[in-house]
């Protein structure tokens, strides 16, 4: 694609993926949504960016577990809570049944119920608890890192996976991800890596590999493919597992 092309993409990825309010047409014709999930990483540099610098900014004046609840929080408004929503859903469906067409339907359903509502506290919570153990200097870096990574093990399930539904949230991009496109959406995954101790991001990555690995297996068996809120539970569950690889010790 032309370096037009390729802006207008990530363009698609922000209107698509965060709840920033951008002028004009950019971004929004099929082919620049088509090829918007290979930007969802580079999103997520956006996301975990604002969300380091509202975790440094409240840290002056209050303290650190309180900061960490504000950058979670903010990442959650910055987003819309798209992800935590995609998490709710799968929670719900693939926790309240068996039968292939009764969970793709109760993860349409806009009621939240118990299952779906236990899942997103705990995951929330367990966030939260992960990220008040790393050392408060690396907290920001980590932020980051942990939303590019969680983003790009999204979109390899998105390459890997095929979409099972006829419409939905991710139809706009549905499509098989060529080799090269998911090695190029893997750099910003990289990016923020650098500023974090090597061992605890191989573990870290290996636990958002593993998570992720775990969850495709799950989504091929028991629905035949992915859906948008697949993806979204993917981003949600792999970020938490970057986190809990980070506080890996070895004294």
């Amino acid at each position: 694609m032309s370096a037009p092309s390729l802006f207008a993409s990530f363009v698609g990825a922000l209107r698509f993926f965060t709840r920033l309010r951008i002028p004009g047409t950019l971004g929004q014709d099929g082919v620049a949504l088509e090829r918007a999930i290979g930007f969802f990483p580079a999103t997520g540099l956006l996301v975990g960016g604002v969300a380091a610098l509202a975790f440094v900014a409240s840290a002056l004046v209050v303290p650190k577990t309180l900061a960490v609840a504000l950058a979670i929080a903010v990442a959650i408004v910055f987003t819309g809570a798209i992800h935590e929503d995609g998490w709710n859903d799968t929670v719900d469906g693939f926790g309240s049944s068996v039968d292939r067409a009764e969970i793709l339907a109760i993860m349409r359903d806009s009621q939240v119920r118990a299952v779906g509502a236990a899942g997103l506290i705990a995951l929330l919570v367990s966030r939260l608890l992960a990220l008040v153990e790393v050392d408060q200097a690396l907290i920001p870096a980590a932020l980051i890192a942990g939303h590019t990574v969680s983003r790009f093990c999204a979109t390899a399930v998105f390459a890997k996976l095929d979409y099972v539904r006829a419409e939905g949230k991710a139809k706009p991009f549905a499509r098989r991800v060529r080799d090269h496109e998911l090695a190029l959406a893997a750099l910003p995954a990289l990016i923020p890596l650098y500023f974090l101790p090597f061992w605890p991001v191989v573990f870290a990555l290996v636990f958002a590999g593993g998570a992720t690995w775990w969850l495709a297996r799950m989504f091929k068996r028991r629905i035949g493919g992915y859906t948008g809120d697949c993806l979204g539970a993917t981003q949600q569950f792999a970020e938490l597992a970057f986190y809990g690889g980070l506080l890996c010790r070895f004294s």
